[in-house]
């Protein structure tokens, strides 16, 4: 771990180095006072030696101005070494979120990975900064105030420095207590956040549904747990503090009592005791700030420990050698496919069929059968647990995620807008389109005279997940980006679901001008949309049950065609309808 985090300082080596330079010059000019202070006690005023207590007094406030600029460099340059640092986490750690399986997305809600990338990057940071300063300038003052204490007196300098051990002793007790406590603690913090993530972005359901005191009670859960994790923290840091800062008060009561038989002795005479006084905070002051540093030690290794947690998550799996697909046919094959996301609950169990170039295959049944899984399958989201998927006579395991993906166009129910402009939102579908190329899909997926109708046109911001724009607006919007990317194989998952009946009957039109010599898989429920598919697959539990045209299905009898008529039957014969039976 360590070794992985030193390598974040390599970039930011020279502004670190020159951190550490002034930090450096910061401690040494601190150690000057008290030695300034013994000659002046013990020499300049019993002499009367004036002249020299002026020169010394200005050198020392110009030493101190100097110092206030290194201080100056050392807070600000020094916190920027941490943010690059924090900077150049949060730039690896995206990274490497844009790499990792769907599967990794489906057991890790975003306000988790928000968490880790806004809270633990931020006590990461503090802790770069901190850390090799805290450690350099308090090591170097404890081995210089040893130095210039044992001048004084020796034998007081190691009656002081023999508690030490005692010190280490409890700090290496209660320190693994406090790590355990921290970790708690941010993981607590990554709920809140995800919970309270999930309320803001299901804020007009909560509403709608008139839920704020539900949410209230589910922010509450979270709250409470933060809160009782919060206080095993403090109460293990509590412990630490108190123990230690007993034995660090220990410290002056010693002085004060050994010193005071020294002076009475006569080991030590009256200048020398007063210096060693106003000498000692040398060593406790540094000791103390690394007493105080170990709660942003802690803070910053559990932040460090999950940054590595997802970092160490196994990315996308790269494929060997892979195959590049210029621009695909379209001839699409499952083999005996079979698939679980667990593992464990299988959602296909060997489905298998063909896709000719150019042809539209429909997919119906039950929600929870296995067409969505299909839809995943094919641009290689997950992989199939058994069996295999070909494009064009190759296996998908075979081909690039790229290029892969890139012949293939999605259109999903639940539409995802990003918060921008609607131009940023076409162009999304090939980032090097023109703007003439964006206007041409922007009609084909007739959202081009709504758009016109708008003050800023295609410059008009649509909010967070297109909040401003309407359901259909929303939908035509995610059709007119897939129209820009002009993929070999387009999967229609529920299109037009969220459209009224114009409209869908407008986008119908448009969407079958674009299937027209591309291979098309249609997901659907309204199954008056699939009617001209060139086959149909009915689906549930995992099997392909029955397959076929619309009209043959239809003569066939079975499952579809009492699907089909349902949707024209009467309220009674749609309460009567027993699915279980049915399928």
């Amino acid at each position: 771990m360590l070794k992985r985090f030193i390598a974040y300082y390599k970039p930011h080596l020279k502004l670190f180095s020159l951190d550490m330079l002034a930090s450096f010059f910061v401690s040494l000019i601190g150690l000057l006072y008290p030695i300034i202070t013994r000659n002046m006690l013990n020499d300049y005023i019993p002499n009367r030696k004036f002249d020299l207590v002026i020169y010394f007094g200005v050198g020392l406030l110009i030493l101190y101005i100097i110092r206030m600029f290194l201080k100056y460099f050392v807070q600000y340059y020094g916190h920027m070494v941490g943010v690059y640092m924090q900077s150049d986490m949060r730039r690896d750690m995206f990274r490497q979120l844009q790499k990792l399986p769907f599967s990794f997305f489906d057991n890790h809600e975003t306000g988790k990975i928000m968490s880790r990338m806004t809270n633990d990057l931020m006590e990461i940071s503090e802790l770069a900064h901190h850390g090799p300063e805290n450690l350099f300038m308090s090591g170097m003052m404890i081995v210089g105030s040893f130095i210039y204490l044992s001048t004084i007196n020796l034998d007081l300098t190691l009656i002081i420095f023999a508690c030490v051990p005692f010190l280490l002793v409890i700090a290496l007790i209660l320190r693994k207590k406090m790590r355990v406590a921290f970790l708690e603690s941010r993981k607590s913090i990554a709920v809140i956040n995800a919970s309270l993530e999930s309320s803001v972005s299901g804020i007009r359901v909560t509403k709608a549904f008139n839920n704020a005191a539900k949410e209230e009670e589910k922010f509450a859960i979270g709250d409470k747990e933060f809160v009782k994790a919060r206080s095993k923290a403090y109460k293990a840091m509590g412990q630490f503090y108190a123990s230690t800062g007993f034995i660090t008060d220990v410290f002056n009561v010693i002085v004060l009592i050994s010193g005071g038989i020294f002076l009475y002795n006569g080991t030590i005479n009256f200048g020398d005791y007063s210096a060693f006084i106003v000498s000692v905070s040398l060593f406790v002051t540094p000791l103390t700030t690394l007493i105080q540093f170990t709660e942003q030690y802690q803070n910053g290794v559990t932040g460090f420990l999950r940054f590595l947690e997802v970092m160490d998550q196994t990315p996308e799996k790269a494929k060997k050698d892979p195959i590049e697909l210029n621009k695909a046919e379209g001839n699409i094959v499952f083999d005996q496919v079979e698939f679980g996301y667990d593992n464990k609950r299988r959602i296909l169990k060997g489905v298998s069929f063909k896709i000719n170039k150019g042809e539209t295959l429909a997919l119906v049944g039950p929600s929870g059968g296995g067409k969505t899984t299909v839809c995943h399958l094919l641009p290689n989201f997950y992989h199939a647990t058994k069996g295999a998927i070909y494009l064009d006579g190759i296996d998908i395991e075979k081909i690039s995620y790229e290029s892969l993906r890139e012949n293939i166009g999605i259109v999903q129910q639940d539409v995802f807008l990003f918060n921008g402009s609607i131009y940023e939102n076409i162009l999304y579908g090939r980032l090097d389109a023109t703007y003439d190329e964006v206007v041409t899909a922007a009609k084909m997926a007739n959202i081009y005279d709504y758009v016109m109708t708008l003050p800023d046109g295609f410059d008009t911001q649509i909010g967070e997940r297109g909040v401003k724009l309407s359901g259909g607006q929303k939908q035509r919007l995610s059709i007119a980006r897939v129209f820009l990317k002009n993929p070999s194989i387009l999967i229609l998952d529920e299109a037009t679901s969220a459209l009224d009946n114009t409209t869908e009957i407008l986008i119908q039109n448009a969407l079958d001008r674009l299937c027209e010599g591309r291979t098309t898989i249609v997901v659907a429920h309204r199954l008056s949309t699939i009617k001209n598919a060139d086959r149909i697959l009915v689906i549930n539990n995992g099997i392909v049950i029955e397959s076929g045209s619309h009209d043959e299905l239809l003569n066939l009898q079975g499952v579809y065609a009492k699907l089909y008529n349902l949707q024209f039957a009467t309220k009674e014969d749609r309460l009567n309808f027993d699915l279980a039976e049915n399928y």
